[in-house]
């Protein structure tokens, strides 16, 4: 199989820092976010990586190029946003296999790419991560706090997607696939969901982001887990 990797981004939200470095490039324990996604692709066997780019996509060229990281790296470039789904629609020509994974450029995991795989068109899903504290409360009387606990009744998309090749004629040239593909496979009973728990998993949104995810990397040894095979 390939993995897709949608790194064309701006990353408005990171601000100053994303006015000279595009997102993919910005570093997390001293390696660059799409440096980590090549690796974890890597570890799953997945050896054969397309490159989405898009904002200052030569500096992503250039940093892949000069690495050898023992995979194809084959890149799509946008000349303008497109969108996650209009950036799949332009790498198409370049997917060969019947299936393929995608990954947006700002997520860092640890989930089991074999269990997505197991399903065609699927999605991968994490339980709701809340930013804020819980009070626990018995009538007016404060229980206990909770900082910052999973939600397990709800389910959140966690960017990364098992797609087959067919769904490729339902992917529109620009927008996203959450508004645009996604609700179609659903209508058509045609989307799965595979629930992961007790999962590594960061998005990379804000200079808080950046900060959490080096702390969860340190204590989860999550570049042991990358290692090793």
């Amino acid at each position: 199989m390939q993995a897709l990797l949608l790194s064309g981004g701006f990353g408005k939200r990171l601000k100053p820092l994303t006015d000279y470095l595009p997102k993919p490039m910005i570093p997390i324990c001293n390696y660059p976010i799409i440096e980590w996604q090549i690796r974890y692709f890597k570890k799953f066997g997945i050896n054969d990586i397309i490159v989405c780019v898009g904002y200052r996509s030569d500096q992503v060229i250039k940093y892949l190029d000069g690495k050898n990281f023992g995979v194809t790296i084959t890149y799509s470039v946008e000349n303008r946003p497109l969108g996650t789904a209009g950036a799949i629609k332009k790498a198409a020509k370049h997917i060969d296999s019947d299936s393929f994974f995608v990954a947006n450029g700002d997520v860092l995991t640890n989930l089991d790419l074999g269990k997505l795989k197991t399903h065609d068109n699927s999605i991968a899903v994490i339980p709701l991560r809340t930013s804020f504290g819980i009070v626990h409360l018995d009538n007016s009387k404060v229980e206990r706090f909770e900082e910052k606990p999973e939600m397990s009744n709800y389910w959140m998309n966690a960017g990364i997607y098992n797609l087959n090749k067919d769904v490729l004629k339902h992917v529109p040239s620009v927008g996203n696939l959450e508004s645009t593909t996604f609700p179609i496979l659903a209508k058509k009973e045609k989307l799965n969901a595979i629930q992961y728990g007790n999962v590594f998993w960061k998005s990379i949104d804000s200079y808080k982001d950046m900060e959490e995810c080096e702390s969860l990397i340190k204590s989860t040894q999550y570049e042991k887990f990358i290692a090793s095979k």
